[in-house]
């Protein structure tokens, strides 16, 4: 996501004068050209962590009470919102979002819908976990987006459907309370509340169109279901692995790296800049738990003339006697382009985080590390 040179004020340091308006919350209408140019970017601090509501990981949006005008589904699909004027279908301009119905009141005398009228879409994390910050995505949605939008999150087990989660016994806690947002704009909110959550609730009011719907935090599946698994991806974001920290995320971030599934094109994967000096880049993961590695897959599909030339990995244990220090797991190794490369650990030994070091720079699309807890 780009970053406007001169970013405008976050949603929540919007001021409110007006009850039915807030400054600057519209965007002009389309006048052409590229539909991005006026779009309100802004950066965050949280979406450098995985989205856990990623469609790659299983993320859905489960129901919604209204999707007339744009399906609920668009709501989690990768990549930037796309914009084709003058698009239209049976009821109105195609969009790629969630839009719904304009609200009325209840009659003539009462026009406008009330304060608490408003609609909602219930979102399954794709890996539950904790929730530092979302995005709310309203680009293309100039004057018909909402007003204000709220979040909020609950733990069930299992895989519940929509009926179990409307019922009225299940605890919604709130991670963002009532708040504006701004039209075609990415609007971000921190989220304090430090509880696991498998699903969570968007709600806008009274309605409008929300593009693209993104939840920023760390994964926490079910510790159960990973012991019972024994052998599995100890780097896996689905399993509970997460990217700490990168020498560049230039070209891509490096979050690709554990994500599920085989890379689908050369941007699916980590890519860097090229360097021009005498270092090296490198990626360090959090592993799903303290855990040993017995192999470990390079995969460096649809890197062609690009691909990093080397490879080594490293582990550390924090729980260990020096837990500061580095020891090898995977020696440098050459690396060619575009393939899977099957590496088997000769010495296993308990690690809760590695470090892949490619040499000197270089495009890497998965890497994966097998083995079990200890």
């Amino acid at each position: 996501m780009t970053t406007d040179r001169n970013p405008e004020p976050r949603p929540d340091q919007l001021s409110d004068p007006r009850p039915d308006r807030l400054p600057d919350a519209d965007a002009p209408p389309y006048g052409g050209g590229n539909p991005y140019a006026d779009y309100r970017a802004a950066e965050f601090p949280f979406t450098g962590l995985v989205d856990l509501a990623d469609r790659r990981l299983g993320g859905a949006v489960l129901a919604a009470n209204d999707e007339l005008f744009a399906e609920r589904e668009n709501l989690l699909l990768p990549g930037a919102a796309e914009f084709r004027p003058h698009t239209f279908g049976n009821k109105g301009q195609i969009m790629d979002g969630w839009e719904t119905r304009r609200r009325r009141g209840t009659g003539a005398g009462h026009p406008h819908p009330t304060a608490e009228d408003h609609d909602w879409a219930l979102i399954r994390l794709g890996v539950p976990g904790v929730v530092h910050g979302v995005v709310v995505d309203t680009a293309h949605f100039r004057g018909n987006h909402p007003q204000r939008i709220a979040v909020d999150g609950a733990e069930l087990p299992g895989t519940p459907g929509p009926e179990e989660l409307l019922a009225p016994e299940v605890e919604w806690h709130p991670l963002v309370p009532r708040s504006p947002v701004r039209g075609h704009a990415a609007n971000g909110f921190a989220v304090e509340d430090r509880r696991r959550f498998t699903h969570l609730r968007l709600s806008q009011f009274p309605d409008g169109g929300v593009a693209r719907f993104r939840v920023h935090g760390e994964a926490r599946p079910d510790p159960a279901w990973l012991a019972a698994l024994g052998t599995f991806d100890l780097a896996a974001v689905e399993n509970g692995g997460a990217v700490e920290d990168a020498s560049d995320r230039f070209f891509s971030s490096p979050v690709n790296l554990a994500l599920p599934g085989k890379s689908g094109a050369m941007g699916d994967g980590w890519e860097n800049r090229r360097r021009r000096d005498d270092g090296h880049d490198w990626v360090r993961l959090r592993l799903a738990g303290r855990g040993a590695v017995r192999a470990v897959e390079i995969d460096t599909g649809y890197y062609v003339g690009n691909a990093a030339g080397w490879a080594a990995l490293s582990g550390r244990d924090e729980r260990g006697a020096d837990p500061e220090a580095w020891f090898e797991l995977v020696p440098r190794t050459r690396l060619q382009p575009d393939a899977v490369h099957r590496l088997v650990v000769d010495a296993p030994r308990p690690a809760t985080h590695v470090r892949l070091d490619v040499f000197p720079d270089g495009g890497i699309a998965r890497l994966r590390l097998y083995g079990g807890l200890v």
